[in-house]
């Protein structure tokens, strides 16, 4: 019975995988939110039966896919699949959820990495050339708004921008982990409601405001600071590492920041929209305020400002 069981869930979430794939590639108004889902079917199948059995499920999927949409289908799935398994393992081990978060996101990486070499190999589709003619396009419709409203810009000035623009090239490794951590919280949030509805468990992100980590992030970023202000050679592995390091700790801090803030107005009674509209403005004005909210979220950590809140409330 248990064996019929799990290759009819096999199946069916296998089909409602196509679907979705179905869906996020020929209709457009739900397209988006299609690709986010499509990790849902291995995340709960492989929280019900394990990795072992969804291997199989991935193998299937894959097959399916291909044969529906030729190997274009591919490297969505390899995406979407490494993804799902990887939360689904997490929560098969009881894991909390933000370490399942990271897991995930580490699914995500993955298939990303391997969308990337799927591509760029067999389908022969050069990423880094593509990403160059759009910086490069972008910079020309910018430059000719400029002209276009009279400001003249200077050799140094257009040298500036396009070290800017082309530099960010560099972070890329970034925005892979920041897709992946946005697809593994997207995925995860909702396969919690499914799971939530259909099999009465009581998956949840615990409050915001209770997100801490822990001491070697703040290590971490100042070694990354100091390593910054050597004069290393920009076009180095070294420097590329550093760079990236630098920032996504950064961002990884700012967020404690953020959650410091929630933390205290919830502490103090206040209005939760106080934070929000806090957050809106720093997001808005970033250069302004973002050092403000990495500063707080660096003592935060650093020396538990957490814990004078609750003795002050005491």
């Amino acid at each position: 019975m248990n064996q019929s069981k799990k290759l009819t869930d096999g199946a069916l979430l296998t089909a409602i995988y196509v679907i979705l794939l179905l869906v996020s590639i020929f209709v457009p108004v739900f397209s988006i939110v299609a690709f986010f889902l499509l990790p849902i079917p291995f995340t709960v199948y492989t929280y019900r039966y394990h990795w072992q059995a969804a291997v199989l499920m991935i193998i299937a999927a894959t097959i399916l896919s291909t044969l529906f949409f030729t190997v274009v289908a591919i490297p969505m799935t390899l995406l979407a699949s490494f993804g799902g398994l990887m939360i689904g393992i997490a929560m098969k081990d009881g894991a909390t959820p933000y370490e399942t978060l990271a897991r995930g996101a580490v699914g995500f990486i993955a298939g990303i990495v391997a969308l990337f070499l799927f591509t760029q190999f067999l389908l022969g589709v050069d990423f880094v050339g593509e990403i160059d003619a759009v910086l490069e396009e972008s910079l020309e419709s910018s430059q000719q708004f400029v002209q276009s409203v009279g400001i003249e810009q200077s050799a140094e000035e257009i040298e500036v921008v396009e070290s800017i623009v082309f530099g960010l090239k560099d972070l890329a490794p970034v925005g892979i982990v920041i897709m992946a951590v946005i697809l593994s919280f997207v995925s995860q949030w909702a396969t919690y409601k499914l799971l939530n509805r259909i099999e009465q468990t009581t998956f949840k992100f615990p409050p915001f405001r209770d997100l801490t980590f822990p001491i070697v992030m703040v290590w971490i970023y100042l070694l990354a600071m100091i390593l910054m202000f050597i004069d290393l050679d920009p076009h180095s592995t070294l420097y590329l590492a550093v760079q990236n390091v630098y920032v996504l700790v950064g961002l990884l801090i700012a967020l404690q920041g953020y959650s410091l803030l929630f933390y205290y107005n919830y502490h103090k009674g206040r209005s939760i929209g106080i934070p929000i509209i806090a957050v809106i403005v720093t997001l808005i004005f970033p250069f302004q305020f973002i050092y403000i909210v990495r500063m707080f979220g660096i003592i935060d950590i650093g020396f538990s400002l957490r814990e004078r809140v609750k003795k002050v409330k005491k």
